[in-house]
């Protein structure tokens, strides 16, 4: 459904969730992340990926529950953004100001209209749910972990989110399009983060199959997806 009940609903939940995240307690900073170099880099070029204040995004989202829930979700995408800061800096990295593969999104959703923006952070957002995923399970870092559990936990919420508003306007032609840019995506991060998943131990083939798999999921509006989160409350 395109607006009404669903808007509000989402809104709703995220509303709910906002009050969660201000109840919950922070990861604890002070003991340290050891991350291998490879994943160091990896992880800057993620968090500049959630940093960002959403303008473009809230502008055409426009007002209602809508431009509401956009708002929220916007915000939860710039926690991201200050919690894998936290996290690189608890391994003494910093953040990168920019990265190419950013840069080319960001160019291309501002110069689309909103259904359009939506498809195209779709595909960052189902490829976050396999690397957050990678990065949780594989660091073998408590305070990683943690961090990771978090964000993928949200972004569950904002992949059905992004379907529910994509709903009725998928179909023909332009499905299949979105599928085979999405496609082009995966493998460019696959390539672009290979040293990263060796160190995470996954491959460059099973971490494409992951994320395939979450794509093909999430554009069947099924409800559980390949791997579970851990709860959000983590």
């Amino acid at each position: 459904m395109v607006g009404g009940v669903d808007d509000e609903r989402w809104l709703r939940e995220f509303r709910e969730e906002a009050v969660r995240r201000g109840k919950r307690v922070e990861p604890d900073w002070g003991v340290g992340a050891e991350l291998d170099p490879v994943v160091v880099r990896s992880v800057q070029k993620f968090q500049v990926g959630e940093d960002g204040d959403g303008a473009n995004l809230i502008e055409k989202a426009g007002g209602g529950a809508y431009g509401e829930a956009v708002r929220l979700f916007v915000k939860e995408e710039q926690n991201h953004a200050r919690m894998l800061g936290k996290l690189l800096a608890a391994a003494g990295a910093g953040t990168v100001a920019s990265h190419w593969s950013d840069e080319v999104f960001v160019r291309l959703r501002r110069a689309l209209g909103l259904h359009l923006e939506l498809m195209v952070l779709m595909i960052a957002e189902v490829v976050a749910l396999g690397y957050y995923r990678v990065l949780r399970d594989g660091a073998g870092d408590p305070l990683t972990a943690v961090v990771a559990g978090r964000i993928l936990a949200d972004e569950r919420r904002h992949v059905p989110f992004h379907m529910d508003r994509l709903a009725g306007v998928l179909s023909g032609v332009g499905l299949a399009a979105w599928r085979v840019l999405f496609l082009a995506v995966v493998l460019v991060v696959a390539v672009d983060h290979g040293a990263a998943l060796r160190a995470l131990g996954v491959t460059r083939v099973g971490f494409v199959r992951e994320v395939v798999a979450e794509f093909t999921a999430a554009t069947r509006r099924r409800g559980v997806t390949v791997r579970e989160a851990a709860s959000s409350s983590a």
